[in-house]
């Protein structure tokens, strides 16, 4: 339970500001795939989305918040074992995160940059830091040349809505990188963005700089949204996460990536439309970016940092979209045109086959693992339910 408390205490008192911290001040014609399946029978996981012990709907997200809290007490808590475990494996120091663990560089300082410590070069081989600019070569931060990778951040939010269904209209899909508490605050946002074919993936729980962070809290914060997200799309194991802020680095990529099977993905163009509401930047700087952006060179191809926060930001895509289309630019969802297949490591996409599996990554991906069991997306409601080993 002292581990349980120095994992909670930070996520709850963070979350309630969760809405001001979207700050990202730093530089940075595909069909939408067919479904398996025309149809969802009454027992495909789709039905069980957010679900506990019975069938409802999106209002028992208070009852995973409320599983949350009460951690490792709850006979029926969602997170009862897996970020709780991971983080005691790295407390232990056991060999999950290779060469990369705390005692060979320590977290930033919090600052508009996060600081290194004196004799740690942000941009050398050991630290890498993404913040400077440092490009680690598994890292995602450029698009296929002649492609858009569509994305968002923050979601889901009540601007989501605006943005579903032009996305829907115009038959695209995106990667919606998500956060936590914005998805137990927003669950119909979520459930139409999964329903639609939307790609989710992980932005954290609640959008802090992960360099300042110690390694058992850059395991909680990708730790639960990863098993929320687990346990809310039919047992799904997101593939990719974004650091809010761009802010990685070896330390925090080891940790996401042989802890949960988690791939970084930055941008190389950022439109800074999170600074809308707050007169950060206007409309017309974003649109003359986008139209430098997308007129501009198709190599390598863009990859740019929006959000769906607001009304305004969604319009700055909406308005953008059509040039993408006229400057034949081949437009899909991040998570396609990197990996080519799937947003998720046990399932070809939201209404595919899933594998059973938990949230740890076994050899960096979860389809070795060996309690997993394969079975049919349609034919039993425990693909949504969390299984310990």
């Amino acid at each position: 339970m002292v581990l349980f408390t120095v994992l909670l205490f930070p996520l709850l008192t963070t979350a309630a500001l969760v809405r001001h911290r979207h700050r990202d001040d730093h530089a940075h014609t595909v069909s939408k795939r067919l479904p398996s399946t025309w149809y969802h029978r009454s027992d495909h996981p789709v039905q069980e989305l957010f679900r506990r012990d019975a069938a409802t709907d999106g209002a028992t997200y208070a009852q995973v918040l409320l599983s949350l809290v009460c951690g490792l007490s709850c006979e029926h808590t969602r997170f009862k074992s897996n970020a709780f475990k991971v983080a005691r494996r790295v407390k232990c120091g056991r060999s999950l995160l290779g060469p990369y663990l705390m005692s060979q560089f320590p977290p930033t300082f919090p600052n508009e940059n996060p600081t290194y410590p004196s004799g740690f070069d942000p941009n050398g081989a050991v630290v890498c830091s993404a913040t400077y600019k440092c490009r680690n070569p598994l890292d995602v931060w450029d698009a296929p040349d002649n492609h858009i990778g569509i994305s968002f951040d923050d979601g889901p939010q009540p601007a989501s809505d605006t943005l579903l269904k032009f996305l829907a209209d115009n038959n695209e899909t995106a990667t919606h990188f998500m956060i936590g508490v914005n998805i137990i605050e927003n669950p119909n946002e979520f459930l139409t963005a999964f329903k639609m074919g939307g790609d989710i993936a992980v932005h954290t729980w609640t959008h802090p700089y992960m360099t300042t962070l110690s390694n058992e809290d850059v395991v909680a914060q990708l730790g639960y949204t990863t098993q929320l997200i687990h346990d809310s799309t039919g047992g799904r194991v997101p593939k990719f996460w974004r650091p809010p802020f761009g802010d990685s680095d070896n330390r925090v990529r080891a940790i996401a990536k042989e802890v949960f099977g988690l791939t970084t993905v930055i941008w190389n163009q950022d439109t800074e439309d999170w600074s809308l509401t707050s007169g950060g930047t206007t409309a017309q700087i974003i649109n003359a970016s986008m139209t430098e952006w997308i007129t501009g060179p198709k190599s390598p191809g863009l990859i740019i940092l929006e959000h769906e926060l607001s009304d305004q930001s969604v319009a700055s895509f909406m308005s953008a979209y059509p040039l993408m289309k006229s400057n034949n630019w081949i437009t899909a969802s991040v998570a396609q045109i990197v990996d080519g297949t799937s947003a998720y490591q046990n399932s070809a996409s939201s209404s595919a086959a899933v594998t059973l599996s938990d949230i740890l990554a076994t050899n960096s991906s979860n389809s070795g693992s060996s309690n997993a069991a394969s079975v049919s997306g349609s034919s039993s409601s425990s693909a949504a339910r969390y299984v310990d080993p």
